[in-house]
C-alpha cells in the first residue's frame, strides 16, 4: 500500500491528505447548503467555517500529539507532519468548538446550537470520508485476523490490510460505515425542524460514540489515558452529556407548548 498518491517535482501527495482535504469541502458545500435553508448569512457563515477548520486540524493534531509525547518530544519535527497521519477526532471536535463558540459570542445574531445542528451532519460525513486515509496509512486497524475472516472483505481491503505477514481488523472501514449511516439519521432529523436546537449535535454525540466505543476496543493504536483507551472514556463522557442534554432540552420545550 503506497500512501503517496502522486509527486509534483520534489513534493509528495499523500493520500491521507487528499482524503482529508476532501471531507472538508464536501462538508463546507453540504453545511452551507443547510445554513441558506434555514436562513442563516451566508458570509458569517463562511467567516464561521474559515475559522473552525484550522482550528479543529490544530485541536486534532494537538491532542493526538499530547497522547504521544514520548515519541514527539523525541521527534519535534514530525509534529506539524499531519500528512503521515494523525488527527484524533476528539481534539478536532474540540478545537473546531471552542472556535466556534468564540466567533458566534461576538456576533450575536448566530446560534450556536442552531449553527452546531446544521455542521453536524457534515462533520460524521467527513469523518466517513477521512478514515480511508488510515487504510491508505495503514493505520487505524485492529488486531490480528485469520485469511478466512479477511477473505470476506473486497480483495483491495485483504491487501491494504496485509501488513508485515499479518492480516488486521479493517476497524478504519467499521466506523466509515457506521459513521455514514449516522450521517443519513442525523439528515433525517435536521428536516424535522419542530425539533429544539442541538438535538441532532447530541444525537451525534451518541451515536458517533456509541459506534467509536465499540470499535475502539478492536484497534491496536488507541491513546492511552493510564490503563483505559481515551478514545472511550470520552466517547462515555460523551454519551451521558448528550442524553442530559437532550432530556432537558425535550422536557424545557414540551413546558413551554404547555
Amino acid at each position: 500500500m503506497n500512501p503517496i498518491a502522486f509527486n509534483l517535482g520534489p513534493l509528495s501527495i499523500y493520500w491521507y491528505s487528499i482524503l482529508i482535504a476532501l471531507a472538508f469541502g464536501i462538508g463546507i458545500i453540504l453545511a452551507s447548503y443547510h445554513a441558506e435553508q434555514r436562513g442563516v448569512n451566508l458570509d458569517k457563515f463562511t467567516n464561521l467555517v474559515l475559522l473552525v477548520i484550522p482550528a479543529a486540524i490544530i485541536g486534532a493534531r494537538l491532542y493526538y500529539v499530547i497522547f504521544n509525547w514520548g515519541y514527539y518530544s523525541a521527534n519535534p519535527l514530525e509534529i506539524p507532519a499531519v500528512w503521515h497521519g494523525g488527527l484524533a477526532v476528539h481534539g478536532g471536535i474540540l478545537g473546531g468548538f471552542l472556535a466556534g463558540f468564540w466567533y458566534i459570542r461576538r456576533h450575536k445574531d448566530l446560534k450556536l446550537w442552531m449553527l452546531a445542528d446544521i455542521i453536524a451532519p457534515s462533520l460524521i460525513l467527513g469523518q466517513a470520508i477521512g478514515r480511508w486515509g488510515n487504510f491508505f496509512n495503514q493505520e487505524a486497524h485492529g488486531g490480528p485476523v485469520s485469511k478466512e475472516f479477511i477473505s470476506k472483505f473486497p480483495d483491495f481491503i485483504q491487501k491494504g490490510m496485509y501488513i508485515d505477514g499479518l492480516y488486521y481488523h479493517p476497524t478504519f472501514l467499521y466506523e466509515s460505515l457506521w459513521n455514514l449511516l449516522v450521517f443519513f439519521v442525523l439528515l433525517y432529523i435536521l428536516k424535522r425542524k419542530s425539533l429544539p436546537n442541538g438535538i441532532v449535535t447530541m444525537t451525534y454525540l451518541i451515536l458517533y460514540s456509541v459506534g467509536r466505543f465499540f470499535i475502539e476496543s478492536l484497534r491496536t493504536d488507541s491513546l492511552m489515558f493510564g490503563p483505559f483507551r481515551m478514545a472511550q472514556v470520552v466517547s462515555i463522557a460523551a454519551i451521558i452529556f448528550a442524553s442530559a442534554f437532550i432530556y432537558f432540552k425535550l422536557k424545557k420545550s414540551k413546558s413551554i407548548e404547555k
